[in-house]
């Protein structure tokens, strides 16, 4: 009779470039296009932001930085690390709710950066939370 054991793998090399890659990706760079860029460059890329007060578009903008942030600085410092898994599930919902919103206003050819920005999250959520965690500073 043999007996199995089961080890944790430690996530490899791949998988953890990956992630970091995702930190900086999600969010961060659709924040800083939304918040940098002048409303007519923006609606000719995102129509919607020209239908759009410029305070609601770059609120938005802003939202989508602050979930960059809170995906990528608690797992850069070390600092609360789990933070960056609690951003990404909030940014994971506020993808869901971008793709309601430009498919209920018929905008359908617009959703695919939305579901990668929600693939990016939803990759940072599985990863951080459970396949490669960042250990927390100690002090």
């Amino acid at each position: 009779m043999s007996t199995t054991t089961f080890e944790t793998a430690t996530p490899g090399r791949a998988l953890r470039i990956g992630l970091w890659v995702a930190h900086f990706l999600a969010f961060g760079s659709a924040g800083l296009v939304k918040l940098l860029t002048p409303i007519p460059e923006l609606a000719a890329m995102m129509p919607w932001a020209g239908q759009y007060s410029e305070t609601f578009v770059r609120f938005i903008g802003l939202v989508d930085l602050a979930g960059g942030i809170g995906i990528l600085l608690p797992a850069l410092t070390r600092i609360l690390p789990r933070l960056t898994v609690l951003a990404a599930l909030g940014c994971s919902v506020l993808q869901v709710f971008a793709l309601v919103f430009h498919l209920s206003r018929g905008e359908a050819p617009v959703t695919p950066l939305n579901v990668v920005l929600l693939a990016l999250s939803l990759f940072v959520l599985w990863g951080r939370g459970r396949k490669a965690p960042i250990a927390a500073r100690q002090f």
